[in-house]
């Protein structure tokens, strides 16, 4: 197990296998109909998610626009506040657009259903969510997300963007920590 940060960490998803993943997301959302394609990265915990993900869809053929919408429901700790607020929101204007909401991870919902109302109430032609990681067992909105990387156990996870008190977005893998 790597130790950063004098804390150990158990490699949940290596970098090998999200970028594996990434490739077959990007072909999943190539094949989706999407037009005038808007990719909405929330941060701050999708960023190199968001990237990646990106880079594979102009593998595919696709040339998204790309916005960033700061959202925020946790603040310091380890568990939503359960009210999301918007942090930094994006210039684009979505009416008659196709978004595609990219974000580290889907768990309770609150987030991202705050999100696609937000840009459907815009005028969004669609509004579709890709995440990382899916926890469906801590689901308290009604939401499902059109494309998954992966499933996650309920373990509170860092790394690939996401943290615990701004520390271990830098890793290249999704970790638990142990200790």
């Amino acid at each position: 197990m790597p130790e950063v940060r004098g804390r150990e960490l158990r490699v949940l998803f290596d970098e090998n296998v999200i970028a594996q993943r990434n490739a077959e997301l990007a072909k999943e959302i190539g094949g989706a109909g999407y037009r005038e394609l808007l990719v909405v990265s929330i941060l701050k915990g999708s960023f190199i998610f968001a990237a990646d993900l990106i880079r594979a869809l102009s593998g595919v053929g696709l040339e998204p626009e790309v916005e960033f919408l700061a959202l925020s429901s946790y603040g310091e700790g380890t568990a939503s506040s359960g009210k999301v607020r918007v942090v930094r929101d994006i210039e684009t204007d979505v009416r008659g657009r196709d978004v595609l909401l990219v974000d580290d991870i889907l768990e309770s919902g609150r987030t991202l259903v705050f999100a696609r109302d937000l840009m459907l109430e815009r005028g969004a032609n669609r509004v579709g969510i890709a995440v990382l990681l899916d926890k469906r067992g801590k689901r308290s909105a009604v939401l499902e997300a059109e494309h998954v990387g992966f499933v996650c156990p309920d373990y509170f996870v860092v790394g690939y963007g996401m943290d615990v008190a701004h520390a271990f977005r830098e890793l290249p893998y999704v970790g638990v920590i142990e200790d």
